[in-house]
């Protein structure tokens, strides 16, 4: 076993090549930088041999127990130290005391937690940036032997520990950190002033822990503060003028039953609420004290409890571009103001039992993804999408919606939508909605690139019901309808390219001409027996994959088409599963086995008997004829008598 050592010597522009060392004289004005790589090999120490000049030392993954200048081969010019996933249990007083170079020390996976018993600091660190400690073990008060005499270090790792307090002092070594992550431990509690000495804070991970609540958040320069996975009740900032830098705040998975209470000038753009217990929002209280989100981006507040969403609660988010309130229980949303939502690009409403949902003309204009997923819908204004200008993705999924017809003549189903001239969409998910029909040109005028119709048992539809897709649709999903035969023309779809007909109880395929371009077929769980080879033919020059499974084919009726299968670059994902019925085995036969010797043989042996059949009737009909012909040319004998 050894390591795998490469050095980098400067090159013209300031670059460094990189290479195996081998042996070479190098000149002594120029200097040399070497990585050693030693990982997953057992080893107590590192190399006894380890060259000089070694900047990156990488013992991750082995045996180490005792860290000591011997365990380092006697090097003290490291940047970079990896000692990841050892079993470290001590550490030699003063190691790191000559180490002035060291930027990046690795300490995780290890049992500092034994060392820590000992009380005795760990550094100094004297130029250590980035420092990693996690999973070791460690509990309250322990990581302060580390961080006693860390001035440099700006990023500190202590996740996955069992710290359950974080004090006023545990941080007053480490003055200069910018990013602490203290996930999964167990803290309940934070002293007063734990963090405020620590000004070019931007980055804080408090998540999965006990927390129970935030009083007083007065972090103005923090930037990235997340809570997720704790047990917060409360969370409520000082209540001051100054402004607060904060970006991104995830309070996600607590036990929130009101909105957070927030600085009054902050620059939020991201806030995640989501899986709470929220039951409302906050929209009361006098202009002069309520909070603004002027820069807010994105709302998540999804998985909760909340009844409904005042259209006031968007006077301050001017920015939203995405919003999330999905999973509650919301029975109605409307937004009439036409000053409001300007920039939101996304809202997801799924899974609320929304009764009402009323979008006034001119109002969301930026509005491009609309999901109302598992809302039970039966009725819907007309003309909604209509009024959506920039609509591209609509998510219709598990309601109770009729498709209206773009034929204004025609009588449409009482409280039908209508789907036709949207000019901006291009996704629309119906499936699950209990469709009876689809009408002829229910979606002309909108360009469709994806449509799907599954789950919908008992489909009928037109056969006109795609006209004005034909250039335009590519993904065409009608799976688990119970549909016997397709009347609808598909070969028109000349930008077709994916077509899912599983699960249903088709016995003949529709037709493609030679024009088709599809690329993936989906033809498992029917009644396919005999597959027109005119038709596979045609789907030949572009058909990629076919999926075949759970059908009853016949093996020497689809003759043409095994040996298409078995020779062709068409793929077959589950050709393993995909058989025939031969006459001559009582179980099914994979395709893969079936070849022409077999059905030739069969067709030989019925054609003997068909011979020999036809032959035995041509000699008794032969004989029979004989006969009668004899018989009619025999003498009559005389019958009379003399009395």
């Amino acid at each position: 076993m050894s390591c795998c050592w490469t050095e980098g010597v400067p090159g013209p522009c300031g670059l460094n090549y990189k290479r195996l060392l081998i042996p070479f004289k190098i000149p002594k004005s120029m200097k040399v930088h070497m990585d050693a790589f030693c990982s997953d090999l057992s080893l107590m120490s590192a190399p006894a041999d380890l060259p000089p000049g070694v900047q990156t030392l990488d013992l991750s993954r082995n045996q180490v127990q005792n860290l000591t200048r011997e365990t380092l081969a006697y090097h003290t010019g490291f940047r970079h130290l990896n000692l990841r996933a050892n079993k470290i249990h001590f550490i030699q007083p003063g190691l790191f005391k000559d180490m002035t170079e060291l930027k990046v020390l690795d300490l995780s996976r290890n049992h500092l937690n034994v060392f820590a018993l000992s009380k005795i600091n760990v550094g100094p660190l004297t130029a250590v940036k980035s420092l990693d400690l996690s999973s070791n073990g460690l509990y309250t008060g322990m990581s302060d032997y580390f961080l006693a005499e860390s001035p440099s270090l700006e990023s500190l790792s202590l996740n996955g520990n069992s710290i359950t307090k974080i004090a006023q002092s545990t941080f007053s070594g480490s003055t200069s950190l910018r990013k602490i992550g203290l996930h999964n431990n167990v803290i309940l509690e934070i002293e007063d002033g734990a963090f405020d000495s620590l000004n070019r804070l931007t980055e804080l991970d408090l998540s999965k822990n006990s927390i129970t609540c935030i009083t007083d958040f007065n972090l103005c320069d923090l930037k990235v503060l997340n809570l997720s996975k704790n047990s917060v009740e409360l969370f409520q900032s000082v209540t001051s003028a100054d402004y607060y830098n904060l970006l991104s705040l995830d309070l996600s998975e607590n036990k929130m039953s009101y909105f957070p209470l927030l600085p009054r000038n902050n620059r939020l753009e991201y806030l995640d609420l989501s899986r709470n217990r929220l039951q409302s929002v906050n929209v009361t209280g006098s202009p002069e004290k309520r909070v603004f989100f002027y820069q807010l981006r994105y709302l998540d507040m999804s998985y909760n409890q909340l009844q409904s969403i005042p259209e006031s609660f968007f006077h301050c988010m001017g920015s939203l571009e995405v919003l999330n309130v999905s999973n509650n229980c919301i029975r109605s949303f409307s937004v009439a103001n036409e000053v409001l939502l300007r920039a939101v690009r996304v809202i997801n409403l799924s899974y609320n039992p929304l009764q009402s949902l009323t979008f006034e003309e001119n109002t969301l204009p930026s509005l491009e993804e609309l999901y109302l997923r598992g809302n039970d819908f039966a009725t819907l204004d007309h003309g909604i999408f209509q009024r959506l200008p920039s609509i591209t993705h609509l998510q219709l999924q598990q309601n109770n919606l009729q498709i209206c017809s773009a034929d204004q003549d025609r009588q449409d189903p009482p409280g039908c939508v209508a789907f036709s001239s949207v000019p901006s969409l291009r996704y629309l998910d119906l499936s699950e909605n209990n469709l009876r029909t689809v009408p002829a040109d229910a979606f002309a005028g909108s360009p469709l690139t994806l449509l799907d119709l599954s789950l919908n048992p008992g489909l009928d539809m037109d056969k006109d019901s795609l006209a004005g897709l034909e250039r335009s649709l590519v993904r065409l999903l009608l799976r688990q309808n119970n549909i016997s035969s397709l009347s609808t023309d598909l070969s028109s779809l000349m930008s077709l390219k994916h077509v899912d007909l599983s699960t249903n109880q088709l016995t003949a395929l529709p037709l493609w001409n030679k024009d088709s371009s599809i690329e993936s077929l989906n033809l498992r769980h029917n009644h396919l027996v005999t597959l027109e080879y005119s038709t596979m033919l045609a789907l030949e020059r572009s058909l990629k994959t076919l999926y075949m499974g759970s059908n009853p084919l016949s093996c020497c009726s689809n003759l043409d088409f095994l040996h298409m299968v078995q020779n062709s670059t068409v793929v077959v994902p589950d050709i393993k599963t995909v058989t025939c019925v031969h006459e001559e085995h009582s179980e099914p036969v994979n395709i893969e086995k079936v070849t022409r010797e077999m059905c030739r043989s069969r067709s030989g042996v019925r054609n003997v008997a068909v011979a020999v059949v036809v032959t035995v009737s041509v000699v008794l009909i032969a004989l029979a004829l004989l006969v009668k012909c004899c018989h009619s040319r025999k003498p009559k004998r005389n019958r009379s008598f003399n009395a």
